[in-house]
């Protein structure tokens, strides 16, 4: 699944990333400010992350997934408070580094890209790590947490998740 063009690289994966990690933020704010804390703990199983880490692991993906791509190292997630307050600015601290990555710096994207899968070892071509590793697990907690958040009553539908459904009221 090579990718040939550095415009391929991305658009399929900066715009997008940043599409749905404002998109996350977006059904965050939904959720009542006086629930939020509580529902940052919630979890879909036992053995599932909570809302709090799927937020947080959907925000680092996006770093992990947009910067090997351009070549360039996975910055420093940061260090942010486990609080709704904590997590918007975890959000916003990866939306500015991913507005720092232009297209031109995916001129020259490695040959493979290596990262860690749980106790796996990966090594992709560009295009393979973005389609078939890299967007699949940031979506999965994307989902994860959109899911979390309509299970405890936030007012969430697929126009929320996608921003192009519309339904009947």
């Amino acid at each position: 699944m090579q990718l040939e063009r550095r415009e391929d690289l991305y658009a399929a994966s900066v715009p997008v990333c940043q599409r749905y990690l404002g998109a996350l933020q977006a059904w965050l704010d939904c959720a009542d400010p006086a629930q939020l804390p509580a529902l940052l703990h919630q979890r879909l199983t036992p053995d599932m992350i909570p809302l709090q880490g799927q937020v947080e692991i959907a925000a680092n993906f996006a770093l992990r997934l947009c910067f090997p791509l351009a070549g360039a190292a996975v910055p420093d997630y940061g260090s942010f408070a486990g609080t709704p307050a904590g997590l918007r600015e975890r959000l916003a601290y990866v939306q500015a580094l991913l507005a720092s990555l232009k297209p031109g710096d995916f001129d020259a994207p490695p040959a493979f890209i290596e990262d860690q899968a749980g106790q796996a070892l990966l090594r992709l071509p560009p295009g393979d790590f973005l389609h078939l590793y890299a967007l699949p697990n940031f979506f999965f907690h994307c989902s994860m947490a959109y899911a979390l958040l309509r299970l405890h009553g936030v007012p969430l539908g697929k126009p929320q998740f996608d921003g192009f459904h519309t339904y009947p009221e």
